[in-house]
């Protein structure tokens, strides 16, 4: 046990599920809980849809929330459910020198826009012409700030107070174990004492589902769960909307404020494996060799995995090659979030440790019982595309 521990005392999380700790612990620790899935806007995709937010619980001007577009509202409302849990959000000296990591996607396009440009290049042919026309009549310049990824830790600053310093990476699930890795390490070096870290992820726009398709990565036809897609019609990806933030603070400066401690973050490791040349799976099962994972008992595993064919093969093969391990695919409830899957994953393990309680299998036909009491739970982001992470949340004591 030391001073520089990093230790998780606060959590923002927003799903199909619900919000809040309580609603996503009731509704994933239910034995009948079925999947909020709307499978007729995007057919022949489904998504996992946000809830009914009201955003002025978190965004109490109506003017921040107008300039702003759903994914930064999201993730400056998560944001401001973390604050809240850690008892920060109202502590002007506190949020002044708390740091900020974020992992943003690039913004959401204007369709409208979009689709017209389309539309009238099909009757024209000078399109550079076309461009310069709409770029001066059509697009805002609100809409390209709204696009910029650093906007959303802005906004964050804006509404929130959280006025030290801030970094914001890209790159799907890689940027959210970054975000992740590089808040605790800043921690540990004694850079910084109490950090805000996350992301969220809005698809319910066409061009977010978009991204996935051109890959080829989107599921089609009925709602699976993650582990049954592979040989289904599509990727095997059923995205979802969604953000999770945390807090992470030193062992020593969480205790000094009194706060509560929901669970300390140990390693996390991460690999950028190029899968057209190496071996996914032995990838994995190096990572986990670096986890340092308790040597007895069941070790409950938050699976980030996604769904898309060879990544969660590779992924559930190299789990079930260690016997200890019982994997919970939480994205088969909540969908594929993107840059907020790894910070998902981690406030899902710091739950069940801080409840003393696992999860019940979300598909009973692959994953196995869980008892016990964890003291450490995995959390995996293994990427749909590339990019691979894990951490070991444990005990607070």
């Amino acid at each position: 046990m030391s001073a520089h521990d990093v230790v998780i005392t606060g959590i923002g999380l927003v799903s199909s599920l619900g919000e809040g700790t309580d609603a996503h612990w009731q509704k994933l620790t239910a034995t009948d809980v079925a999947p909020i899935v709307d499978a007729e806007r995007y057919s022949p995709y489904s998504v996992h849809p946000l809830p009914e937010i009201d955003w002025g619980l978190q965004i109490a001007k109506r003017g921040d929330q107008r300039q702003m577009e759903t994914w930064q509202r999201l993730g400056t409302y998560t944001a401001g459910l973390a604050l809240d849990d850690a008892g920060i959000k109202t502590d002007e000296a506190l949020c002044a020198t708390m740091d900020m990591v974020v992992a943003a996607g690039g913004g959401e396009r204007d369709g409208t826009v979009d689709n017209a440009i389309l539309e009238a290049s099909a009757t024209r042919n000078d399109r550079d012409v076309l461009l310069n026309e709409k770029l001066t009549t059509e697009l805002r310049p609100t809409l390209f700030l709204a696009q910029l990824s650093n906007l959303l830790a802005g906004n964050i600053s804006i509404v929130h107070k959280v006025t030290g310093s801030s970094r914001t990476f890209m790159g799907e699930e890689g940027a959210g174990v970054s975000a992740v890795d590089t808040a605790a390490a800043r921690i540990r070096s004694g850079q910084s004492t109490h950090v805000l870290v996350g992301g969220a992820f809005q698809t319910e726009h066409p061009d977010m589902l978009l991204g996935y398709e051109l890959g080829g990565y989107l599921h089609r036809g009925p709602w699976k769960p993650v582990w049954q897609r592979e040989g289904g019609e599509g990727g095997g990806v059923v995205s979802g909307s969604g953000a999770a933030f945390l807090v992470l603070e030193s062992r020593e400066h969480a205790v000094a404020r009194g706060a509560r401690i929901y669970a300390t973050l140990g390693p996390v490791v991460s690999d950028l494996t190029r899968r057209s040349k190496q071996d996914l799976g032995e990838a994995i099962a190096g990572l986990l060799d670096k986890t340092s994972l308790p040597a007895n008992g069941p070790l409950l595993a938050m699976s980030g995995a996604s769904g898309a064919h060879a990544a969660t093969v590779a992924e559930k093969a190299a789990l079930e090659q260690n016997p200890q391990l019982v994997a919970r695919a939480f994205g088969t409830l909540t969908g594929h979030m993107k840059e907020a899957q790894f910070p998902f994953a981690v406030a899902l393990a710091a739950l069940a440790v801080d409840r003393k309680a696992g999860y019940p299998a979300f598909d009973t036909a692959n994953e196995k019982a869980y008892e016990g009491t964890p003291r450490s739970v995995l959390a995996t982001a293994i990427g749909y595309h590339y990019f691979e992470g894990l951490a070991l949340v444990g005990a607070p004591d």
